[in-house]
């Protein structure tokens, strides 16, 4: 085979793998863009809220902005009632705003939609809390010191080993006996 045939194949050959190369590039790129969509997409679907506890949770706030002002007017009443030199006193006004916020926060905590919040927090801090601790194991493992992993290990292997030796001396135990018998 000549030289020229020889490079053409050569050359023919490096262009066949450039083009696997970026073909499976692409592909790799395609299927990332077709994860990330996924994730998204299941992501903002966990987000959204159903219909009725959106509902549930409108009307709770509302509940609340009526607490608010039922306390408002009771606080222009007696604010008018002082005015017209009747005693009121400070723990009167006081009152009426404490009741009035823990009224409006039981209204709002009451909901579908708070209790999902709620849920959602607290289900985030623990993945939040969960990723902290794979660190920390990480962090402490490079570090060259013994991870919580590695001390449960030790634990389960040395319960193992009591085991084992309490079960050899009940052996030993049974042989002495029945030596002496």
């Amino acid at each position: 085979m000549s030289d020229s045939n020889q490079m053409q194949d050569d050359w023919n050959e490096m262009v066949e793998q450039m083009n696997d190369a970026v073909a499976d590039s692409v592909e790799q790129n395609m299927q990332a863009q077709a994860a990330l969509i996924d994730a998204w997409s299941d992501a903002f679907d966990n987000s959204v809220p159903e219909e009725d506890v959106v509902e549930d949770g409108i009307e709770g706030y509302n509940r609340a902005y009526e607490v608010w002002m039922d306390a408002a007017e009771e606080m222009f009443e007696k604010t008018t009632d002082a005015a017209e030199g009747e005693d009121i006193g400070p723990t009167e006004f006081r009152d009426i705003w404490l009741q009035s916020a823990n009224d409006a926060f039981k209204e709002v905590m009451s909901t579908s939609a708070f209790a999902s919040a709620n849920g959602q927090l607290v289900e985030t801090m623990m993945e939040m809390q969960q990723e902290v601790d794979e660190v920390t194991q990480d962090t402490v493992s490079q570090m060259g010191l013994p991870t919580r992993d590695d001390v449960e290990e030790v634990g389960d292997r040395l319960i193992e080993l009591e085991r084992r030796q309490h079960d050899v001396e009940q052996k030993l135990d049974r042989v002495l006996d029945a030596l002496e018998e």
